[in-house]
């Protein structure tokens, strides 16, 4: 699941934003001033969603440190849209420059062209309910910081449900994704088992439900 972090201190247009980057299934941490962004730039991310306008400083210098810091891409969004500032903020490493108002699809377009563009379209780890993480670069799972073994199909699986968070699968969607690429057949009884082992793997007692059952249709992994 791919990581943005939004630094906005206007409340209305944050849960407007998260709203709709969340249902194209982004993740979305949102901070409001230039000393927490400037804080949350040490947690991992994969886009930056950068407003000018903070009540504690400029933008600018998030961007700056940002830069200083990594390669993170950056999209900036601001009321300001005079050259010399639009210039200014691309010179400093941002990627891209949107100016307010702007369309919520317009938005959703350039940050995939920017993560396509920087080789970003996919997160390097997703983060589950219960403390769970899965490392997608290294293949790993891990509970409250402990390693969860995993089979290989069972790792299947779980790969298909994250890179579909929070949406209904269907059945016959992840046999697909777990079919063996040797031509083994996985059949539908066998579905039920996987699923139930990775609960049992992913779920500790009492804690949240990570892969839920919906009656009639699928499965759909919850997410944080």
């Amino acid at each position: 699941m791919t990581r943005i972090l939004l630094v906005e201190d206007d409340a209305a247009i944050a849960r407007g934003l998260c709203y709709a980057l969340e249902q194209e299934g982004f993740s979305m941490r949102r901070v409001s001033t230039l000393a927490d962004a400037l804080a949350a730039l040490k947690e991992p991310a994969d886009l930056l969603l950068l407003d000018l306008s903070l009540p504690d400083g400029s933008g600018l210098e998030v961007c700056r440190q940002a830069r200083r810091q990594g390669d993170l891409p950056i999209i900036i969004l601001s009321a300001r849209d005079d050259e010399t500032t639009m210039v200014l903020g691309l010179d400093m490493g941002a990627d891209d420059y949107i100016a307010k108002p702007f369309r919520i699809r317009e938005l959703q377009s350039r940050i995939r062209a920017v993560l396509r563009r920087r080789g970003g379209a996919a997160a390097s780890f997703a983060l589950l309910p219960g403390g769970v993480r899965v490392d997608l670069q290294k293949a790993e799972v891990t509970r409250e910081g402990q390693p969860v073994a995993l089979s290989a199909v069972e790792y299947k699986l779980l790969l298909a449900f994250v890179s579909h968070p929070g949406q209904v699968l269907s059945r016959s969607q992840l046999l697909a994704g777990i079919w063996d690429a040797e031509g083994n057949y996985v059949n539908d009884n066998t579905l039920s088992v996987y699923v139930r082992r990775l609960r049992g793997k992913l779920e500790a007692p009492g804690g949240p439900a990570i892969i839920a059952t919906v009656r009639g249709l699928g499965y759909r992994l919850e997410v944080e």
